[in-house]
């Protein structure tokens, strides 16, 4: 559980503050640092301003002192980024934040180093065939290069335009080709096969999004062209269906808003068959990253769908139909995180992990980052912060202004 995200603008009494400990207490929240909460908006930019200076020096750092042979770094020893050799699933956002570096400081040299680094390096990614991280490495870096030059943040010429919407439509085309048939549709297979769906790919399914509205498909066999829309939707319809749970009786572990990090089918008849999970503790666990990019990922293809006119969401499935399946995704893997979380909002790296059983109360108070048991997540926290913004602004939109404010300061 998180706490409440309060921001007095006025001063309250001690008396006050009494009254609002007691209240916490009495939802076993710890709220014994009352006085930081007591925020005014601008109080926080001299935080924010300390963390893009941390950012732009360990970005420099890493380009500086990390050596890009080893492949590209994923996780930190003794403070050092080392890889992990499986695929360069991390490379986009690697460049991608030099980029985002410029985009929030202005910094020219950022952009530079993400612009040099972007056309040097991520070319093998754009028709990689062997992964479902498109969305991660592509996006990140091709698809904010074209947003910013769109948006006039730098001299681009139409040329520099075309050749990032060139990337991202070939990334996305090349990232729905990876397909797999199932009994009841389809979905893009993960790196461990065609029997393989990963919870994961809801957020890298961005780049299916990206280059459908530049207007590419696919072309297969015979001239057939298969839309990015579509193979977009049944994909997120078959992650809502087999790796999200509802607490609808579906198996003994079915609880609702619970994610398996890996669904398995018989590729012979398209059949699902069980979890499973390939970096979680258990198929009958939830791995709390996993979480956090279903999270996101039904939260940011619902505001896509918004944008879509209703012809483009022809039946079956339809708008109606579409915006359901993942607006219930979306709410109940949320509230599941929301509920499955410490007091400050980063989470322990799987809800199942053996070691919680030892840490009472360890949902009541701040996540600890030395506990002798399991680890803490903390890019988890991150990308589940977006996808509880996203949400909540999408309930807003919506009318559902309370539902939409637990998304921020659940009780």
């Amino acid at each position: 559980m998180l706490v409440y995200d309060f921001v007095f603008i006025t001063p309250i009494t001690e008396r006050e503050l009494q009254i609002l400990r007691v209240h916490f207490s009495a939802r076993g929240q710890l709220f014994d640092s009352i006085h930081d909460q007591i925020l005014k908006p601008a109080d926080l930019e001299p935080a924010l301003k300390r963390m893009w200076e941390l950012s732009g020096r360990k970005i420099r750092l890493i380009e500086e002192q990390y050596d890009a042979r080893q492949g590209a770094p994923v996780y930190t020893v003794a403070g050092k980024y080392t890889s992990r050799g499986w695929t360069e699933w991390t490379q986009g956002f690697q460049y991608g934040s030099a980029i985002l570096q410029f985009d929030a400081t202005g910094d020219q040299e950022m952009l530079e180093l993400g612009r040099q680094r972007t056309v040097e390096r991520m070319g093998p990614h754009l028709t990689h065939v062997g992964v479902h991280d498109h969305g991660f490495n592509n996006v990140s870096t091709y698809g904010n290069l074209l947003r910013l030059a769109n948006e006039g943040r730098f001299p681009a010429g139409d040329w520099e335009k075309r050749f990032y919407e060139l990337a991202l439509k070939v990334s996305g085309a090349v990232q729905a080709e990876r397909w797999t048939k199932t009994a009841d549709g389809g979905y893009i297979y993960s790196f461990n096969g065609p029997h393989s769906l990963f919870a994961d790919t809801m957020r890298s399914l961005r780049v299916l999004a990206v280059a459908h509205r530049l207007g590419h498909v696919l072309c297969g066999e015979n001239d057939r062209r298969v839309s990015l829309l579509e193979r977009l939707v049944e994909h997120a319809l078959a992650t809502s269906r087999y790796a999200v749970y509802y607490g609808k009786g579906r198996d003994q572990y079915d609880v609702r808003g619970r994610v398996a990090h890996e669904s398995i089918f018989n590729v012979n008849d398209g059949n699902y068959r069980c979890p499973n999970s390939q970096q979680g503790y258990s198929p009958f666990s939830t791995w709390t990253r996993g979480l956090a990019w279903v999270m996101c990922g039904f939260a940011e293809q619902l505001e896509f769908i918004e944008t879509l006119a209703d012809k483009d969401l022809a039946p079956p499935e339809g708008r109606q139909a579409v915006e359901a399946f993942m607006l219930e995704a979306a709410r109940a893997t949320c509230d599941f995180y929301i509920e499955q979380t410490p007091a400050d909002g980063v989470p322990y790296w799987d809800t199942g992990a053996p070691g919680l059983a030892k840490m009472a109360g360890y949902l009541d108070r701040p996540a600890d980052p030395f506990n002798e048991y399991e680890p803490v997540d903390s890019s988890a926290a991150a990308i589940a912060a977006q996808g509880l913004l996203r949400l909540g602004h999408y309930l807003q939109s919506k009318g559902q202004a309370g539902d939409g404010r637990r998304c921020w300061s659940p009780d």
